[in-house]
């Protein structure tokens, strides 16, 4: 467990532009000065991340915004309010001294407090806000381990902060407010309903997705994303034992809610958590276990389409690479 010393080093380490990895509520992040250009190009070089796309940026507490964001709208401090410190990150218009860097050339700029014992310390004591992104590869599994990180980034991160394994276990939960109401942009841990609550509004006024090209971009939104090295598709529970027995011959890995069937033939079959908040929390290492066992195809059994779930599947959906919807059509 991260100590405090521990800590201070991290802090240490920031301020002189170099990358330290630590833990939030959600997931690892690979963290640097974000008023620090050149430290902030670190992150893309290391993670392989394209220009444009920005990374969030994490504050100690909701006065910060004031520093990274203007035309504060009424309902960001009513959602700060209700969830930060925790997994909402909010889509704001920039202040004019935030780089370019940090919000991918747009307009806007994402912003959270994490709920993370350490990550809390780790601004408090650095005192500025920390650009972090997911701590791996662009595109790939998000890390929920120190563990995980090493695997990904290995040495060429400076230091990482180890607090154990992440309680959420999948990215936060983004809300646009650039253009006068409320969007989700990329679901997570708080619902849409929350949201909806929280501002006091009824259904018809509450957008749960954005119009198609009129929302910024924000990080984890591209069609494949999440996604492990061997190639996932996402099936329903009711075609997977035919789909791996007209794959006979082909190492193949199964991540589903229920215990593998008799008689069928599979390399690996993991079986998940049943309720969707135990099921994010162990997401990406289930499918780190699956994508290192050898095997030559992840299947995943579909999940419900219910609001609970509606995080989980957009991150099994992503990591599929769109590849569930041909595969689903081929077999049935």
């Amino acid at each position: 467990m991260a100590t405090d010393q521990d800590i201070e080093k991290a802090a240490a380490i920031l301020r002189s532009g170099k990358l330290v990895a630590f833990p939030t509520e959600t997931v690892y992040g690979l963290g640097a000065d974000a008023g620090n250009a050149a430290a902030v190009r670190k992150i893309f070089a290391l993670k392989g991340r394209p220009a444009d796309h920005p990374v969030i940026v994490h504050i100690a507490r909701a006065d910060d915004i004031n520093h990274w964001a203007r035309d504060i709208p009424a309902d960001a401090w009513r959602l700060a309010e209700q969830f930060w410190p925790g997994p909402l990150t909010l889509i704001l218009k920039r202040a004019p001294s935030v780089s370019d860097l940090v919000t991918g050339g747009q307009d806007s700029v994402g912003l959270r407090v994490p709920g993370h014992p350490v990550a809390a310390k780790l601004l408090q004591v650095f005192g500025a806000g920390i650009a972090a992104p997911s701590a791996n590869r662009f595109g790939r599994l998000s890390p929920t381990t120190a563990g995980h990180v090493r695997e990904e980034l290995g040495e060429a991160v400076d230091m990482i902060l180890d607090a154990g394994a992440c309680d959420i276990g999948i990215e936060s939960t983004i809300v646009d407010l650039t253009r006068g109401s409320a969007v989700v942009l990329r679901p997570g841990k708080i619902t849409a309903a929350q949201i909806n609550a929280a501002l006091s509004l009824t259904e018809g006024e509450f957008s749960e997705s954005p119009v198609p090209g009129t929302a910024p971009r924000v990080s984890g939104l591209r069609a494949s994303h999440y996604a492990p090295q061997t190639p996932v598709v996402v099936l329903h529970p009711d075609l997977i034992e035919e789909f791996v027995r007209r794959k006979a011959g082909v190492p193949v890995a199964v991540l589903a809610r229920r215990s593998r069937p008799e008689n069928t033939r599979t390399a690996l079959w993991q079986v998940a958590p049943a309720t969707a908040d135990d099921y994010a929390r162990v997401l990406y290492a289930s499918l780190r276990r699956l994508d290192a066992s050898g095997c030559r195809m992840i299947v995943i059994e579909d999940l419900p389409q219910v609001p609970e779930w509606v995080a989980v599947r957009d991150r099994i959906t992503r990591a599929a690479l769109g590849q569930e919807a041909s595969v689903s059509s081929k077999i049935g």
